[in-house]
């Protein structure tokens, strides 16, 4: 009993002094358009043209994160269920060809640590890819659809430095929809190249700053909490996000991830148990891992959140199934090989 509250004790210690040691954030929005923090945030983001049942529309909101594409109707109404991984952000001026002319500027001090300068590469386009570090690991920062970019790798950069010029480069961009695509989020796995090389045959352009092996975040909602409170720690951020579903993995090595970020350790790593359980927001965002003492000969979905509609359009394809029941699809499969190095086996 005395050596469970020690260990639990020294847990408890460790994530405090991690937390303790966080910097302040020091957010900056990445161009001229400040209309996220106004009444009129239709003004910010970028609009997508749909068409539903018929009808035409230019949804502003399908430039915000999460589910915000792709509408059907399901016995939980009408949802959409493509997921949009960062934020759309509209022009403030363009040329009298109407093309873009803003200036796109890094949200924070870091390193860029990737450029795409071929823009057929790339559905993201021409994109930058910064790395920071506030005390709790390294989050990256990804820039898309640029014109032309300003800076080269390995440029140490501050909040508001700038990185190139807003543009309309990579599919499905036409100039009347020019907008920066912005992402922050975790890497996924430092061995991406080597899972890239396991589940295609198509070269592996941008190493381990694919846009395949980022996480990324609700940036705008983060933005808007850090305005309001510029003391938020990216932990405390986290923290708030709602866990949509579980899975449990053979434990056979400490996960990549739990190496590079120690916050999402939960409980005592050091006491062996039989698997590991991951915990994920309805994004596939990692937000704990957990020792788990269920005996599982292959990852296997422990919990997730109750729907009435296919659990598909809550997880961005990774799980199947309605109610309390749902299994990994095979793009699941292939999405927790990625976040457990099971690949590397």
């Amino acid at each position: 009993m005395m050596r469970s509250i020690l260990s639990a004790l020294a847990c408890s210690t460790f994530t405090l002094a991690n937390l303790a040691a966080e910097s302040t954030l020091n957010l900056k929005l990445p161009t001229e358009n400040q209309y996220l923090f106004s009444k009129t945030p239709e003004k910010f983001y970028m609009y997508t043209f749909r068409n539903f049942e018929g009808v035409d529309s230019h949804p502003w909101t399908a430039g915000k994160y999460g589910y915000v594409r792709t509408l059907r109707r399901t016995p939980e109404g009408v949802i959409a269920t493509k997921f949009h991984e960062g934020i759309d952000i509209r022009p403030i001026k363009r040329d009298r060809y109407s093309r873009p002319m803003d200036i796109v500027s890094s949200i924070a001090d870091g390193k860029v640590v990737y450029t795409n300068k071929v823009a057929g590469n790339s559905n993201y386009g021409h994109y930058v890819v910064v790395e920071h570090n506030w005390g709790s690991g390294p989050f990256y920062s990804l820039y898309a659809h640029l014109q032309s970019i300003t800076c080269s790798t390995g440029s140490i950069v501050s909040a508001g430095s700038p990185l190139g010029k807003m543009g309309y480069t990579g599919a499905g961009i036409t100039r009347e929809r020019s907008h920066l695509h912005l992402e922050l989020g975790v890497m996924a796995n430092k061995n991406f190249a080597e899972w890239h090389k396991a589940y295609f045959s198509s070269k592996n352009h941008h190493g381990n700053f694919s846009g395949l092996n980022m996480n990324g975040l609700n940036v705008s909602e983060l933005f808007l909490r850090h305005k309001n409170n510029p003391r938020i720690s990216l932990t405390s951020f986290i923290s708030k996000i709602p866990t949509y579903f579980k899975v449990t993995v053979p434990r056979r090595r400490e996960l990549d991830l739990a190496q590079r970020y120690t916050w999402i350790k939960q409980g005592d790593h050091s006491v062996m148990t039989p698997a590991w359980e991951i915990s994920f927001a309805s994004s596939g965002f990692p937000l704990a891992i957990s020792t788990s003492n269920r005996a599982v000969l292959r990852p296997t979905v422990t919990y997730v959140l109750p729907t009435q509609s296919n659990h598909k359009y809550h997880t961005k394809g990774i799980l199947s199934g309605t109610g309390k029941q749902a299994t990994l699809t095979s793009l699941g499969k292939r999405f927790i090989s990625l976040m457990t190095s099971s690949f590397l086996d």
